[in-house]
């Protein structure tokens, strides 16, 4: 599933070919993706002007000049690209003032997309009660130390819990953790002072240098002009199971937490 750097990367790429283009028609080619699209969805869109396009969390957010917002989630397989040539598993096609076609495919179809009308934003089901994002100012370690307090969980798990910090994932949580020298066993209340400056900055630099990269390429993801990321040529754990540390040579271990991987040195992280 595209994770934090992934959708920004999507949405650095659609920011500068949608904004100020009005959509003349939206073609729905099945009436759901992983939920059934909103009465009135594509007209809703249709006529409109999209004034830019945002991301919180892992969702993609397109304005319109009408104040609604188009929320966009891209599940396991969803891509967006300006594909002028129809392909399978092509579901939504806005079209475009310029002549240009926005696709979004999904094989899978585990993205879904809503139409949020105006003034509505804060209150989305999907939004409302999500965490600071990581790459903002409010990031820092007194903030982190503050919010992981009293928490008995494994680090890991608090991290991924989307309520403290909004869009981090699997794989750069466990990156983060490595450059942190921090085990994701560790009790996440234990994470204070310097451990805890320690870890916010190795979350924001961790993810500015997976965009850097035009993120990560392990199975699906590309970004909308089609570019592979190559970060996964970096990691320093992710995926490197019985793998020498980069570090320390000792093999990088895998355990399962909460129903995911998690990759880290059991001698470098602590």
């Amino acid at each position: 599933m595209p994770e934090l750097p992934e959708v920004e990367t999507i949405r650095r790429g659609l920011a500068p070919r949608l904004t100020g283009r009005r959509i003349v028609r939206v073609d729905l080619n099945r009436p759901d993706l992983r939920f059934a699209f909103g009465d009135g969805f594509a007209a809703g869109l249709t006529g409109q002007t999209i004034l830019g396009v945002d991301r919180r969390a892992k969702y993609l957010l397109v304005a319109l000049e009408n104040g609604a917002t188009l929320l966009s989630h891209l599940g396991m397989t969803g891509r967006y690209s300006f594909d002028p040539e129809p392909k399978a598993h092509d579901h939504v096609v806005l079209h475009l003032s310029d002549g240009v076609r926005l696709v979004y495919s999904d094989p899978r179809r585990f993205g879904f997309m809503e139409l949020i009308a105006s003034g509505a934003l804060g209150q989305n089901r999907f939004l409302a009660g999500l965490g600071i994002e990581p790459l903002g100012n409010e990031l820092g370690g007194a903030y982190l130390a503050g919010l992981l307090a009293g928490r008995k969980t494994p680090l890991k798990a608090a991290l991924l819990d989307q309520r403290i910090i909004a869009g981090l994932g699997n794989i750069y949580v466990c990156e983060a953790l490595f450059r942190a020298k921090l085990s994701p066993r560790r009790l996440a209340g234990t994470v204070k002072k310097a451990r805890a400056e320690k870890l916010a900055d190795a979350i924001r630099t961790v993810l500015q240098d997976a965009i850097a990269a035009g993120g990560s390429t392990l199975r699906d993801y590309a970004a909308a002009d089609g570019a592979l990321g190559y970060f996964q040529h970096g990691f320093e754990v992710y995926g490197r199971e019985g793998e020498p540390c980069k570090h320390c040579a000792n093999p990088i271990a895998r355990i399962a937490q909460s129903g995911r991987s998690s990759f880290y040195c059991a001698r470098c992280q602590r």
